[in-house]
């Protein structure tokens, strides 16, 4: 069952949300479902698209998975 509900998102949420849809090829309402989902720890946190699937050429990436990730992050926002 699910259970239509109006939220009030400020200006750069809504474009975020706008542009994580459209990233995703999803309807926003996936993309909230989905992030509540991970907030409250009802499933694992979504995987970075192509995660594992290339090959960087460097062979320190696993030493540095920590710093890589949190600038994948960053340039994500």
């Amino acid at each position: 069952m699910m259970v239509k509900t109006t939220v009030e998102l400020e200006d750069e949420t809504a474009k975020t949300l706008e542009r994580l849809a459209r990233e995703q090829n999803r309807p926003p309402g996936d993309v909230i479902r989905e992030a509540l989902a991970v907030y409250s720890g009802r499933t694992a946190s979504p995987v970075i698209r192509g995660s594992g699937a290339y090959r960087s050429g460097r062979s320190d990436v696993s030493e540095r998975a920590e710093e890589l990730l949190r600038a994948s992050a960053r340039e994500r926002r």
